[in-house]
């Protein structure tokens, strides 16, 4: 990449020569668009190996609820896997404000290659914990032990991918190439939660119960080390290094109540956004398929093969809705999306109760739809509510603070309504909720797309100049050219 007028950072790859675009601004960064698909790859496998995690965890609850939480209450069991779930949400804030100033201060790429190691490890010591049957009460200290380390370590994982994508992306596509972020959420979800429906329908209950449960969780090793290397080889964002230049070398830090008492209102819209994004998020990939066995006594392995299509469905849409943010705002998008919930969470659910597999298809399928409002505009739409100076930070902040207490409690908290009351239209109540909260915050967010993020100068794609454009002279003739049978 190549900025001007300030100095980046060094590069790590001394041979790339990116060419400027004459028609740039003076003050413009010009991004290179090899460095960028690099610095989109790494970030959103990191956020693919989260929801690796996630997947898997969701998906093989009810396994891991006799694993460790033996009970002959099976509404017990779900509901103390669903609690070890959400501890880890319970640290993801501190985890936040540790990594997210430290990303302002020493660099996105350090942060995002620790947080890496860590969730790895994390995932991969849950699959080597001994079970309730051979330590007791260890087990499920021992389970908790290691989704603490996991929420402690996510707590700096997406706003710092979402941060590095979207100061790295020119403004003009910066929807667009922040919706692959989500795309590896998707991704990871659907392998972690496809390697469990596989091994359900090829494991007997107890081969899955006594070892093969373990499976999916060990794998979380050799794809942090992959993960782990992709970041390891990208270079610093050039907001970041634009504004270490702007700064001397021992520039003092921003403190922490900077972060939240000074951008108290973008903090506001920032938890609001997030909520609404996670609430539906957490519902429809974290708890549906726990809900279509556990309340609906729907058939284990149907109810994981529909909601795995309707992931892959979100996955197809998802770049073309990301475009779509870059071209008429994030938010039109973001609101469609609230309205949508707001209106159909209830018809869908009373569809996916139906039973039938057209039916709970169709439901899933809707809310799916509605969910890539969020997933396409989110990832871009949040670290523009920032400055450069804070945005690791506060968004960290924000964000976290909204997950851990609304989106990571959902399959908790629904679990336990339906429990209360005996009503089975819960999860529908709880997301057209979410939708108001949403919408209030949509209703006060300013538009963001195609324009500079905050504290950033424009960001604009590299084009090659018209000295390197060949000309007509020099363009091959026809007879030149190799034929297709020469080819």
């Amino acid at each position: 990449m190549t900025t001007a007028p300030v100095a980046a950072l060094p590069a790590k790859n001394p041979t790339a020569k990116p060419t400027a675009n004459p028609t740039a601004p003076k003050n413009a960064t010009v991004t290179d668009p090899a460095l960028v698909r690099r610095a989109v790859k790494a970030a959103a496998l990191g956020n693919a190996m989260e929801w690796f995690d996630f997947g898997v965890y969701s998906y093989i609850a009810v396994t891991l609820g006799k694993v460790f939480f033996p009970s002959g209450n099976p509404t017990a069991q779900l509901l103390s896997t669903f609690g070890a779930f959400a501890a880890a949400f319970l640290v993801r804030p501190l985890g936040g404000m540790v990594f997210g100033p430290l990303g302002d201060r020493v660099g996105r790429q350090k942060v995002l290659a620790v947080t890496m190691i860590m969730m790895a490890a994390g995932t991969f010591a849950i699959g080597l914990i001994p079970s309730y049957a051979t330590i007791g009460v260890g087990a499920p200290l021992l389970l908790l032990a290691a989704r603490l380390v996991q929420g402690f370590s996510t707590g700096g994982e997406y706003a710092g991918a979402s941060t590095f994508i979207a100061e790295y992306a020119p403004d003009k596509r910066r929807g667009f190439l922040g919706s692959w972020l989500e795309f590896g959420t998707l991704a990871g979800y659907i392998g972690g939660a496809g390697l469990v429906t596989l091994m359900t329908a090829l494991l007997s209950t107890d081969d899955l119960l006594s070892w093969g449960w373990r499976i999916p969780f060990l794998i979380a090793g050799p794809m942090g080390i992959i993960g782990l290397y992709l970041r390891m080889r990208l270079e610093e964002t050039p907001a970041f290094a634009a504004e270490v230049a702007k700064a001397e070398a021992d520039r003092p830090k921003v403190p922490l109540r900077d972060m939240i008492t000074g951008q108290w209102r973008a903090l506001l819209l920032c938890v609001g956004l997030v909520l609404v994004f996670n609430v539906t998020d957490y519902m429809l990939l974290s708890y549906m398929p726990s809900y279509l066995t556990s309340e609906l006594r729907y058939d284990e392995t149907h109810g994981l093969l529909v909601v795995l299509g309707v992931m892959a469905l979100m996955m197809v849409v998802q770049p073309f809705a990301g475009a779509l943010t870059d071209r008429i705002g994030r938010r039109p998008v973001i609101a469609a999306g609230c309205a949508g919930f707001l209106l159909l969470s209830v018809p869908a659910l009373l569809l996916i109760r139906q039973g039938s597999l057209f039916a709970v298809a169709l439901g899933m399928g809707a809310l799916g739809l509605l969910l890539v409002c969020f997933t396409a505009a989110m990832p871009s739409a949040l670290p523009a509510l920032f400055p450069t100076r804070v945005r690791y930070g506060s968004l960290s902040i924000g964000f976290n603070v909204s997950v851990s207490l609304f989106g990571g409690t959902t399959p908790l908290v629904v679990t336990a309504l339906i429990g209360a009351t005996g009503n089975m239209m819960m999860p529908a109540y709880y997301m057209m909720a979410a939708a108001v909260i949403g919408g209030v915050a949509v209703w006060f967010m300013a538009e963001s797309a195609g324009r500079p993020l905050p504290g950033s100068a424009p960001s604009l794609e590299q084009r090659p100049s018209a000295e390197q454009r060949p000309s007509a002279e020099q363009r091959p003739s026809a007879e030149q050219r190799p034929s297709a049978a020469r080819r």
